[in-house]
């Protein structure tokens, strides 16, 4: 680990490149994408989506945990994804008070299409980098959301 103290050398490339990352991040995630039948979905419905379709059934409250949201944001945005048919929830056949979460078949379809997306941007990827170079850009992957999330 690093001293806080000790001057680590930089380049303005570098910050340049990490702030061009940052607003691109922020644009992608104010903007709906279409995903097969499901129409479009904001970053926050997909991933959610996501989420369920990787743990399905899943409760709402692990749901929100995984995602590091609250049980009220999402609750909204499961009320969003029901009123779209996408998700269906059902009472916890042992808690009444939980919820169990599941995709339907066009929730499933919204899954596969994002799965899709994200299997084409990482074939692009490794077609234009090394495999030493995808494992160092993963390690950097890693590091930025550590750094994010803590």
């Amino acid at each position: 680990m690093r001293n806080e103290h000790t001057q680590l050398p930089s380049t303005a490339n570098g910050r340049h490149q990490l702030g061009k990352l940052i607003l691109n991040l922020r644009r992608l995630e104010r903007q709906p994408q279409p995903f097969g039948e499901a129409g479009a979905l904001t970053p926050s419905e997909i991933h959610t989506i996501d989420a369920i379709g990787i743990s399905s059934p899943i409760l709402m409250s692990e749901l929100a945990g995984r995602l590091s949201v609250t049980k009220g944001a999402i609750t909204q945005i499961i009320q969003r994804l029901e009123s779209k048919g996408l998700v269906t929830r059902q009472a916890h056949p042992e808690d009444a008070r939980s919820s169990l979460l599941s995709l339907t078949p066009v929730g499933k379809e919204a899954y596969l299409a994002h799965e899709a997306v994200n299997q084409q941007f990482y074939e692009r990827l490794h077609a234009q980098l090394s495999e030493q170079e995808i494992a160092a850009f993963e390690r950097s992957l890693a590091i930025l959301n550590d750094m994010l999330e803590s």
